[in-house]
């Protein structure tokens, strides 16, 4: 249905321009004002995304922490993007991909609608006092130059400059239209006084500025015809307030393609800008004499209304923040209420036996083309599903082993004395089945998301992207070897030869003693100690019963017939590859989320052929 009413749309959207165009040369110069803004706005886009590459990541970790300093960040941003739509789609964009948390989003809308005021205030303050054409055609030489260039950040900045000239081209364009409009048509004839113009002028606000897509373009095109006369004071107010909430639909359209938290922060949007703007309705009188009020303070003449609708702009914008600010928390617990995520498993818990098994198969959380805006929310969204599927690789592994999760994560100190024995194959899980239900798709979907964003990276992302995908690779080698422990496990865990299963238990204590240790380590926060991946190592190669010699040692006694010591050698090892490969994971996944570590920490790593000669002394000893 919405493909057919976009199919349809367009055409008649072209045809009533075409008829503008025959029915009035000013009108073409209006609307080519407004083409010619929009153009800018995407050229600025374009060109900030050049300046990306781990900026992004470090600017919000350092300048989104609290509220206020969230509300900054969407001031300053907004202002330098100039188009609060677009910084709204980028927080969602990074809420998708695990860079903020809900609280921190919010934050950054609050501030970008303040942020969005600067635009009308530059415009109605310097725009229109004086010609801004001639500063646009040298930032549009400067822009078309540096975009020629080969270097990304030449082109970066060559887009701004241009994107700037043709927001300076367009303003103009627009005010020069209206102002030769105005000698053939006055369009003040068709002011609506009262409450009724408010809400009909509201409605036209909020068409005007889901057409464009752009609350900015909507305030610009008001004030530029404010100046000319063509339409009134108050009804120049309610465009604003329908601007602004208008502008919700290109967040409501930017969470389409995001997961759940983008769809949270959407619905937060509209909350905060329908509930400002109906607040600014009911109040609107009372509000116009404090724009009265503070426009004298500023020395503002009366009659400068373009200069007054800013003021109004900046307030009604700045009450609706003040009065959100105490209920945000509240917000976000409501939000989490009414959209609550439904395929949220980032420490999934499969079902404790095998006929609970009502679990569908699971999707990744963060790749969408909401992630996909950026380098940045690329990688980091890379990142949060590569610990998705660790942490269901973790959990499959535990499954496939018939060992309890909760007596892994207990404080219990020895595993051996604890971990109950099995009795009965009922108690295993198929390895097939888990891989297929909580490890394929998953990893089908990372293999596909980094295939369809590694263009765009920059030389260090690539390294980091490949470095993830072997990390990937590594779990599911981790699975395989757990297939073929599995079935042996299954098999021998009830012989009547009691040496046969202790060695198998021993084997399952040796996977669960390590999968508790890197349990700790699960959240990868900054700071972790990265040498304990190398402890577990060692501790992984003191209880190999092969390099140690104990396996051996009971072979070689007669406690074991020939023909089960072959299939204990090659579980044994077995069970080191599944410990190495998620040691190995764990680590390149840590690495990558502690993008601050120390790097002599980093080269403390231990090498392999240490790490057998610690374990070698420290068994002999």
């Amino acid at each position: 249905m919405t493909a057919l009413i976009k199919r349809i749309l367009l055409p008649v959207l072209l045809v009533i321009l075409s008829y503008l165009f025959w029915l009035s040369d000013n009108l073409t110069q209006i609307c080519a004002g407004v083409a010619i803004f929009l153009f800018g706005m995407l050229s600025l886009e374009e060109g900030f995304k050049a300046f990306t590459g781990g900026v992004l990541e470090r600017v919000l970790q350092k300048t989104t922490d609290t509220l206020p300093k969230s509300m900054a960040f969407g001031v300053a941003t907004t202002t330098l993007m100039q188009s609060s739509s677009l910084i709204s789609v980028l927080t969602i964009s990074f809420l998708s991909a695990g860079l903020l948390s809900l609280s921190q989003g919010i934050g950054i809308i609050f501030g970008a609608n303040l942020g969005t005021t600067t635009g009308a205030w530059l415009v109605a303050g310097f725009g229109l006092k004086v010609n801004i054409s001639a500063y646009a055609m040298p930032l549009l030489v400067f822009g078309a130059v540096l975009v020629l260039q080969r270097n990304k950040k030449w082109q970066g900045l060559g887009y701004i400059f241009a994107g700037i000239g043709f927001l300076f081209l367009g303003i103009h364009h627009m005010k020069e239209g209206f102002d030769a409009f105005r000698d053939q048509i006055d369009l003040t004839q068709y002011a609506i006084p009262g409450f009724k113009g408010l809400l009909i002028y509201t409605l036209l606000g909020i068409v005007a500025t889901v057409v464009m897509q752009s609350s900015h373009a909507t305030l610009v095109l008001t004030i530029t015809a404010l100046s000319s006369g063509q339409i009134t004071y108050t009804n120049a107010l309610a465009l604003a307030i329908g601007a602004n909430v208008g502008t919700t639909i290109t967040a409501i359209l930017g969470a389409l393609s995001a997961n759940v938290e983008g769809k949270r922060l959407a619905f937060a949007h509209v909350i905060f800008n329908v509930s400002t703007g109906l607040l600014t309705l009911l109040i609107i009188v009372p509000l116009q004499h404090t724009v009265d009020w503070v426009s004298a303070a500023l020395a503002i003449a009366d009659d400068d209304y373009t200069l007054k609708l800013s003021v109004f702009h900046t307030l009604f914008n700045l009450m609706g923040i003040l009065i959100m600010i105490p209920f945000t928390a509240t917000l976000v617990t409501k939000l989490e209420t009414w959209l609550p995520d439904k395929n949220r498993r980032a420490e999934l818990r499969l079902p404790v036996n095998k006929t609970d098994e009502r679990v569908e198969v699971v999707k990744a959380q963060y790749l969408n083309a909401s992630a996909k805006l950026y380098p940045d929310t690329a990688i980091q969204a890379l990142i949060q599903e590569v610990r998705h599927l660790y942490s269901n690789t973790l959990e499959v592994v535990l499954r496939g082993m018939s060992i309890p999760r909760d007596l892994v994560e207990s404080s219990k100190a020895d595993l051996s004395h604890e971990l109950p024995e099995i009795r009965g194959q009922e108690q295993f899980h198929g390895i097939e089945d888990l891989y297929e239900r909580y490890i394929k798709q998953l990893y089908a979907e990372i293999m596909e998301f980094a295939s369809s964003v590694q263009a765009g990276l920059t030389p260090n992302q690539s390294v980091l992207l490949v470095q993830l995908l072997s990390a990937c690779q590594k779990l599911i080698e981790s699975v395989k070897a757990s297939k073929h422990l599995n079935k042996n496990l299954i098999h021998f865990i009830e012989s009547d030869n009691p040496w046969v299963v202790e060695q198998y238990n021993n084997f399952r204590i040796r996977i669960a003693e390590c999968i508790r240790e890197l349990l700790r380590l699960q959240q990868f926060e900054k700071g972790h100690d990265l040498l304990t991946c190398d402890r577990i190592r060692i501790y992984a190669e003191q209880a190999d019963l092969i390099k140690n010699g104990d396996l051996f040692k009971i072979i070689r006694a007669g406690h074991i017939p020939g023909a089960v010591s072959g299939s204990l050698l090659k579980d044994g090892h077995y069970s080191s590859q599944i410990i190495s490969a998620l040691v190995d994971s764990a680590e390149i996944i840590m690495k990558s989320v502690s993008a601050g570590v120390d790097p002599a920490e980093m080269e403390l790593n231990l090498a392999v052929d240490e790490i057998e000669e610690l374990a070698r002394n420290k068994h002999q000893g």
